[in-house]
This record gives structure tokens, sequence and C-alpha cells, in this order.
């Protein structure tokens, strides 16, 4: 289907376009905090946390973020482990890694002040076009479109665009396309009108098309294409892991591995982690070489099994169960995990998984 730009043959329809959702905003905008405020790095902070946060969830965190970190200096100098602990329960911990690195780079190259320009902007570790984009036009109401999967939405179903989102040639087309209708004026409030209006009007499902003032000139509406729009270029290939974790007592300690780069969770804690390639049953387990070899194939005591829990990530579903176990003497294998007291046990960040394990149950 062909995509509807007759009905924007001048500045005067893109304009139109503009004001139509402009309106709408200012009559259905969310009172957010990161929106009474030209403060670059809290807008910086609330695009981080967006990313793969729904607004109801990451408010709560923003606010911690802000109390804790107010402005670059205190989050660049903080511990990059206090950084993960006020992130967890958020996942995708790569963005508070790169949130942290960032800091220390505009310490570092912009004398702690938050850079003005777009391809500045751009080199900070984690920021990519659309977050660059949106800090340019929410801070500095520079003319840059932000184009996120709302807007990609909005887009493909007003304009009947069956190109895939998703492909480079889809990306290339919606880009240029929000740049089109970008209203140079008030880049900042176009931007928010139309992230805002895909959040609450154009949503994936059931969306409000009855109330919506973009109705009559749009695509997917009049050809009853809502359900079909936008395209995509297929699903992700989805990984199944299985971890056993082993919780090993000694006393009144326990022990904690902080995980390595190339994988899940980058630098959070947990307890050792036997990962095996289907499920496996505790008796099996226990004999397997793995653990004696863990456990330096010394006598123990099983204190409990957790049920096995279901963890679900974007590309990974995770089949995880906990066995508790306590011993007399440390083994070797131990001496490359960090020991701590049980009473400590909550000063470690780790993902929501291992968190629902730290206690025995």
């Amino acid at each position: 289907m062909p995509i509807n730009t007759s009905l924007m043959e001048t500045n005067d329809d893109f304009q139109l376009f503009s004001q139509t959702l402009i309106t709408w905003y200012q009559n259905n905008k969310r009172d957010l905090p990161w929106r009474n405020t030209t403060d670059p790095y809290m807008i910086w902070i609330s695009e981080i946390i967006l990313q793969q946060t729904q607004v109801v969830q990451g408010l709560s965190y923003f606010y911690r973020f802000i109390e804790r970190f107010p402005n670059v200096k205190t989050l660049a100098d903080a511990p990059l482990d206090e950084v993960l602990k006020l992130w967890q329960g958020l996942g995708y911990y790569s963005r508070a890694r790169n949130l942290h690195a960032s800091a220390q780079q505009i310490m570092t190259h912009f004398h702690g002040k938050f850079p003005t320009e777009y391809k500045q902007i751009l080199e900070l570790k984690g920021i990519g076009k659309y977050t660059a984009a949106a800090i340019c036009s929410f801070a500095y109401k520079q003319p840059f479109a932000t184009i996120d999967g709302n807007v990609y939405r909005v887009l493909a179903r007003y304009f009947g665009v069956d190109t895939p989102i998703d492909s480079t040639k889809g990306q290339k087309m919606f880009s240029e396309l929000a740049e089109k209708l970008l209203n140079r004026q008030h880049p900042d409030i176009h931007n928010q009108a139309m992230m805002e209006f895909g959040a609450l009007q154009c949503t994936p499902k059931s969306p409000n098309c009855e109330t919506c003032p973009l109705q009559n000139s749009c695509i997917a509406f009049n050809y009853k294409r809502i359900a079909d729009l936008p395209k995509k270029v297929g699903k992700t290939n989805i990984r199944t892991r299985h971890f056993n974790y082993i919780s090993i007592r000694i006393g009144t300690k326990t022990y904690l591995h902080q995980r390595g780069p190339k994988d899940i969770w980058q630098g959070l804690y947990e307890f050792p982690l036997i990962e095996t390639k289907q499920a496996t049953n505790i008796e099996e387990l226990l004999t397997s070489e793995p653990f004696n070899t863990l456990i330096n194939n010394q006598s123990f005591t099983l204190l409990a099994v957790s049920a096995t829990k279901k963890h679900i990530l974007s590309h990974q579903h995770i089949f995880a169960q906990c066995i508790y176990i306590q011993v007399d003497n440390k083994p070797t294998a131990l001496n490359k995990y960090t020991e701590i007291d049980l009473k400590q046990i909550h000063d470690y960040p780790t993902s929501r998984l291992m968190e629902s394990f730290w206690e025995l149950k």
C-alpha cells in the first residue's frame, strides 16, 4: 500500500499534522517529572530508564536515582556496585553500566558539563540516535526528530507503511518521514506529542480510534489495517537455559560470584551456578562432577531445594532452581568466590531472579 503522502503536499499540511497532535497532547499528556525540566542530565536519566521500561514502573526508579545521583558528578564518583544496586529490578543492566561510564566520560572529556551538540552526545556510551535526538530536542529545543516504538506505530498506521520498521529500508524511510513532519519551531513539544499519542491513543492493541483526531485521514483506520501495522521482519529466536544455583553455607557465611562480560547480568552477583543443557533432577545434580568439584567431594547437608522458576528475558527463557546446602569446611573451589556474612547478602546488586533465591525458603 502506498504511503499517504497526497494528504501532505505542502508545509501547511505538515504543520496541520503537528498542530493536531500538539493540541491533543496539551489536553491529554501525563504530568511526568522529566517533562517539567530542561536539565539534560535528568532528561538523559529518564530516557535511559524508559528504553526498556514502562512509565508506571520506571517512575519510582527515576525518583530514587535522581535523589541519590542528582548530577553527573555524583553518578560518576559512585561505585558501580551501588549504581547497579539502585537499578536492581529494572533489568537490562547494561543501561546502568553505560550510564555510569558515560557520567565518567562527561567528567573527563566535557569538564563535568553535559554536552550540547548531537554528535558529542552520540559519543557517550549507551546513547544511540534516538536518545541523542531526544536530549537535544527536549533539553535544547534543537530540531531532531525522535523515533521510538510509539512513533513508528503512529506513522506506520497513519501513512499505511508496509515496510518493516526493523529493516534498514524501513528505518531510513521512517526517519525521513519523521524529519519532514517535525515542527521545527517547537521540536520538543512535537516529539513529546508524537510519543505520547502512540503511548496513550494509538496503542499497540485496542487503540482508541473512535476519538482519534487523525481518524479521517488515517490509512490503517480507513482500510481496517490497525491490527496489521506496523510490520516487522520476524520474531527473535528465543534461547532456553537451565540454571542450578548452589547456596553453600558454612556457619553464618555464604559465597557469591560476580558475573563476567559477554553474558546477561554482567557485574551482578549470584550464588555459584551450574548451568545444564536441560532440566536436571536433584539426585543427578548432587552426584554430578561439577557439583562435587564445587564442594571438593566433601559431605554436605541438604537444607532445602527451591521450586523451579521461569524467568523471561527478551531473547532468553531461563528455568532456575536453587539448592541450599551446608558444609563444615570451605572447599578450595570457593576461593574464587566472594565470602560474605548472610546478613550482608542484600547489600549486593543482583538480578530479580537471583534476589528471589537470597533467602532460604
